[in-house]
Parts: C-alpha cells; sequence; structure tokens
C-alpha cells in the first residue's frame, strides 16, 4: 500500500518540480489542457512563477507518494477577486502513478484541506475534457456531480472535444463517509 501525502510547496520544491514537469516525463502534457498548447518552460521562467505562485501558498500543495515527489494539487479563483468561486486541479507528472488511484487520493485530501480552509464555501470543483477518461473518473468516483458539458469547444489533434465540469458541495462532501 502507497503513502500519499500532500504537503506545502516550499522553495527547495521549485527545482525538482520543474525538473519533473518539463525534462523528464512529458506525456502528462497531452492530458493536462493540451488544446492551450502552452510552450515548456525554462527553469529560469518556472522558478519565477513558483516563487510567486507556489511557495508557501495556500492554493497549491505537493504530492508525495512514498515520500517521493511526484506532482502538485492546486487551486484558482474562477471568480477573480471576489473568492467565492473556487476550482481546483492536479499535476500528477510521473505516468508510472497513473491509473492507482492516488489522484483520487490526493484529490479527497485536498477537497479536505480546501473546505476545512475556505470554511466560507459552498461548492468546489475542476474542468477537464471529455478526452481525459482519467480525470473524469476521479470526479465520479469521489461522488461529485457532472455539472456542465460544453460540447465540441476543445480542439487537440484535428479533433473536437467536450469541456466538463465537475463539483461538490460541501453539505454532499461532509455529508458521507468519504471525507
Amino acid at each position: 500500500m502507497v503513502k500519499v501525502k500532500l504537503r506545502p510547496y516550499t522553495e527547495q520544491d521549485i527545482y525538482l518540480l520543474w525538473e519533473l514537469a518539463y525534462q523528464k516525463d512529458l506525456e502528462w502534457r497531452k492530458w493536462n489542457g493540451p488544446y492551450f498548447n502552452e510552450p515548456v518552460m525554462t527553469f529560469e521562467h518556472y522558478q519565477a512563477v513558483a516563487l510567486e505562485n507556489f511557495v508557501a501558498s495556500e492554493m497549491m500543495a505537493v504530492i508525495e507518494v512514498d515520500q517521493e515527489v511526484v506532482g502538485q494539487v492546486f487551486s484558482y479563483w474562477d471568480d477573480g477577486e471576489l473568492k467565492h468561486w473556487l476550482e481546483m486541479g492536479i499535476c500528477l507528472y510521473d505516468s508510472t502513478y497513473w491509473g492507482k488511484g492516488i489522484g483520487t487520493v490526493c484529490f479527497k485530501l485536498w477537497l479536505n484541506y480546501l473546505f476545512n480552509h475556505f470554511k466560507y464555501l459552498p461548492r468546489i470543483g475542476f474542468t477537464t475534457w471529455s478526452g481525459n477518461i482519467g480525470m473524469m473518473s476521479v470526479g465520479e468516483k469521489l461522488g461529485m456531480t457532472k455539472e456542465g458539458q460544453m460540447r465540441q469547444v476543445r480542439y487537440y489533434n484535428g479533433r473536437y472535444y467536450d469541456s466538463i465540469r465537475y463539483g461538490i458541495l460541501r453539505d454532499e462532501w461532509f455529508g458521507d463517509s468519504r471525507a
């Protein structure tokens, strides 16, 4: 049984996470919003972004599996400064950890943290696309509701995909034994 842990993102994590994300296994980029076609970040660019947005942020955590750093979870305000609409995401960079339930465990831990940290929030969600079966499965395993499906709006590799939004309400999350 693997041990999954979320912990704060520190300055010491910057190089390792950049290396995981942009130097080793780039398979994750085919699933994490590939239709945006974002460039591979240089270390200097990633370092600047990480120092400003990731290090010691309440909106970001590092994923460790058996004490090895393998990715990160994050959250962001979809409504900007209003801070009433929180979305979350995950980047599990090392594909050898995919399909083992680790993403589901991470999101369970992250949902618990976010709902406990932002006690006023009634809902938390995430958005994915119909090409990412793994992320849709995570939402379904956690009992999240498929709240929206914008058909044929994500274009990738010569084909259109749906954008799909999942969410869960605080009372749904804490109303059963999952949390």
